[in-house]
């Protein structure tokens, strides 16, 4: 093989390692209030910025929980993961839409959503006290094709970002808002899927009186469940033929599926119907702990390139294509230049190949 061609190959390995992780790195609340995620770069500024998501510097390389260590506490927020420095408003109602790097298409699979009361103070909770339950799940979306169309997909469609609609009869209080995505196109043997669990702080004011009980965050899958353990390249006749993992999603949430895509990018005001009126008293949180919106990063022009950058937020919308719950709206998040992870794969993907871990 010459040289040339060496360098080639090497170089398309190395892209699709890139390209097979993410982070959250923008969150817009109602619409109109956008703050900035977690970077991993932070861990090496001198004063890092505070901001709403949970810190994770061990996610460099844009990696995964695999389903071995489900049991364990880098299932909760992701590896290493302590409490976010900042808190989000959020009214009961609102939609948060939350904007990953770019997802890469192969990486097929569900979207769930929890939230978990911290008590007076999510900045310095204990993880492992926290108990979720589940707001939004979705599986499969639409069963043609082999694969079939993953709510990660309609996410990737919509500038690889999703939607999720805070229950309005969810009493005041302070949150971890838990997002995930699980990569299945490794899934078919045991110990292939990949997590990517993502965590915000908010603090949600209303007048709802709903406080579901939760489940401990290493108690939400086991390896062996059956949407973890899942071959998705056969024919698909339903949407349900994929068991969405972990608890069913709280009756008080709304159902739906993620929306079509939509032209416009500019931000919009939040529903009249999402602004409910505040009444019971929020516990309080330390003044520094709330953060105020980041400024709207500039919109840029759409690329195919896995660290495009972010555009302005969009107000997201519904269409009832099947699913539990979610929608996205249409912008497209930054990420830090992701370094190369621990996994091995050839830089091609196919059903003859799929155990490849990217």
């Amino acid at each position: 093989m010459t040289k040339s061609l060496i360098t080639a190959s090497l170089l398309a390995t190395l892209a699709t390692h890139v390209a097979a992780h993410g982070i959250v790195t923008k969150i817009v609340v109602g619409g109109t209030k956008t703050y900035q995620g977690y970077s991993p770069d932070f861990q090496y500024q001198p004063t890092p910025p505070a901001v709403i998501g949970w810190t994770a510097p061990l996610t460099q390389d844009r990696g995964f929980v695999e389903p071995a260590s489900f049991g364990s506490p880098d299932i909760i927020c992701h590896k290493g993961a302590t409490p976010g420095k900042a808190v989000a408003q959020v009214v009961a109602g609102e939609t948060i839409d939350l904007q990953w790097t770019v997802w890469p298409d192969s990486h097929k699979g569900p979207v769930m959503d929890y939230l978990a009361d911290c008590g007076s103070d999510c900045t310095t909770v204990d993880k492992t006290q926290l108990k979720f339950f589940k707001i939004d799940g979705v599986g499969i979306t639409n069963p043609a094709g082999t694969p079939p169309n993953f709510a990660s997909d309609d996410m990737i469609k919509n500038a690889s970002t999703w939607s999720v609609k805070i229950p309005a009869s969810i009493k005041p209080g302070n949150y971890v808002l838990r997002h995930e995505t699980i990569a299945l196109h490794s899934a078919g043997q045991e110990n292939g899927a990949q997590a990517y669990p993502q965590c915000i702080n908010i603090q949600v004011t209303g007048s709802g009186t709903a406080s579901p009980a939760g489940v401990a965050g290493t108690s939400l899958y086991k390896s062996t469940d059956p949407g973890i353990i899942f071959d998705i390249y056969r024919k698909f006749t339903s949407t349900s033929e994929y068991p969405v993992p972990g608890p069913a999603v709280f009756d008080g949430s709304s159902s739906g599926s993620a929306p079509a895509p939509v032209a416009s990018a500019a931000p919009a005001a939040s529903k009249a119907s999402s602004a409910a009126a505040p009444a019971a008293t929020v516990p309080a949180t330390k003044p520094s702990s709330v953060a105020a919106p980041a400024t709207t990063l500039p919109a840029t022009t759409l690329k195919t390139s896995t660290t495009a950058a972010p555009a302005s937020s969009a107000a997201p919308v519904q269409n009832n294509t099947g699913g539990q719950g979610g929608s996205a709206p249409p912008q497209r998040g930054q990420g830090p230049p992701p370094k190369q992870n621990n996994g091995q794969c050839n830089g091609r993907f196919s059903r003859g190949n799929r155990g490849c871990r990217r």
